[in-house]
């Protein structure tokens, strides 16, 4: 008799992914914030776990138009000041981070706070290949600046995890 293995990834935040399943509403919602013109996106699936978002008229064969995932799934010992930080991570084809949306964090809230918009905006259009060094190509919150770290090795972490997976190094040839 075989048994059937089911997968289930409870993620913070409210929302719950079962893997080869589509994502519920709300994250349906989120992943449309990251990737803007996708007409659909896949299940989650994958070594790393990813969602696939396409573009193009649904009645065609669609063309890819990026990955998106969680940075606690694919970095799940990186720690902030008061622990982990969730955020979904949109990145293109080309390596390029479409958004984050911080989904979840314990963090001090305020002016020194990565829940200011102003700190996941920072990410849009940066490319994997940056330094992501705070108080360089990042801004540093002020006394944040465990959480402003952890958070930033997080996104570029796990970006370049995907992106060695999934994406074909620029001048390769495939």
């Amino acid at each position: 008799m075989r048994a059937l293995i089911l997968t289930v990834t409870l993620v913070l935040g409210g929302l719950v992914a079962i893997e080869g399943q589509a994502p519920d509403a709300r994250l349906q919602n989120q992943l449309k914030q990251l990737f803007p013109a996708a007409t659909s996106f896949s299940p989650k699936a994958g070594d790393p776990p990813h969602f696939k978002a396409y573009a193009g008229d649904p009645k065609l064969p669609q063309s890819l138009a990026g990955y998106a995932f969680w940075t606690t799934e694919l970095q799940p010992l990186e720690r902030a000041y008061d622990g982990p930080i969730k955020m979904l991570v949109g990145m293109n084809t080309k390596g390029v981070l479409t958004g984050v949306i911080v989904v979840q964090h314990n963090e001090p809230y305020g002016d020194f706070s990565i829940d200011m918009p102003s700190f996941p905006r920072q990410f849009q259009n940066k490319d994997i290949r940056d330094a992501f060094k705070v108080g360089a190509d990042i801004d540093a919150v002020s006394r944040a600046t465990i959480s402003v770290t952890s958070a930033s090795r997080a996104v570029r972490n796990s970006a370049r995890r995907v992106a060695r997976q999934f994406l074909t190094p620029p001048g390769a040839t495939q």
